[in-house]
């Protein structure tokens, strides 16, 4: 059985094709890591595998079902969750507020437009204890707007935690980050159980290389490189795209 398996996957925007012919399996339990300059395509495919872009063509198998016509909502429901390139967190509510909103979603009280969120104490707890999880349980009734920006990033993480996901897409967690954060960010990541699959794209290749057991090479939406940590740093292809060697 694979966590993640993407066959032949295209997409084009007009005339101007974003990921093409792209296979991806990743193991359960894995941690992978995707690669690749700006322009590479490396959100479209995560986009692609959460069902907010449909494929041209190819498809998407999460835990051996297939997806590829399963809508983005249904998605994170079978096990699937991520966060994004650019935060997207409520600023004037609570960093409590924002975990309970992200536990909402996969309650039935989501349906109910009566239910009152402070009324409902397990949903409550369970967001403390998901706050506590990453360390933030000191400040869970903080406005979110009054927090650091590796805070916000472990906000978010805690929201994609909070819903008990078995494979966990990561789009640049250390992006803007000092190097503090960096270590509060990376030492969060590596402690998640592996019981979670994790896909990660990342810019800071020391993070990176240090959390990755394999690592996948996109360049203009195509795999060019694929292995271990160590095949992926002596290939040529790699040096090429990275360094204009």
């Amino acid at each position: 059985m694979s966590a993640l398996a993407v066959r032949n996957l295209d997409k084009s925007f007009g005339g101007l094709r974003v990921t093409s012919g792209v296979d991806l399996v990743v193991e359960p339990g894995e941690r992978r890591l995707i690669i690749g300059p700006n322009g590479a395509g490396k959100t479209t495919l995560f986009n692609l595998i959460t069902g907010e872009l449909a494929p041209d063509r190819g498809s998407v198998a999460l835990f051996d079902r297939d997806i590829t016509r399963v809508p983005s909502r249904r998605r994170f429901h079978l096990g699937m969750a991520r966060t994004y390139q650019i935060i997207t967190l409520f600023p004037g509510e609570t960093l409590l507020r924002n975990v309970t909103l992200a536990l909402l979603g996969l309650s039935r009280l989501r349906w109910n437009p009566f239910a009152r969120l402070d009324g409902q104490a397990a949903l409550l707890e369970q967001a403390r204890v998901t706050l506590a999880r990453v360390g933030l349980q000191a400040l869970a009734d903080r406005p979110l707007g009054e927090t650091s920006y590796g805070e916000r990033r472990r906000v978010e993480i805690a929201m994609a935690l909070a819903q008990n996901p078995r494979l966990l897409l990561l789009d640049e967690p250390f992006a803007g980050l000092s190097v503090e954060e960096r270590r509060d960010v990376q030492r969060l990541v590596s402690g998640i159980p592996r019981d979670v699959t994790i896909v990660m794209i990342e810019h800071d290749m020391d993070v990176a290389l240090d959390f990755a057991e394999r690592i996948t090479v996109l360049h203009f939406g195509e795999v060019v490189v694929e292995g271990t940590r160590a095949e992926v740093v002596a290939h040529p292809r790699t040096r090429e795209i990275y360094l204009g060697e």
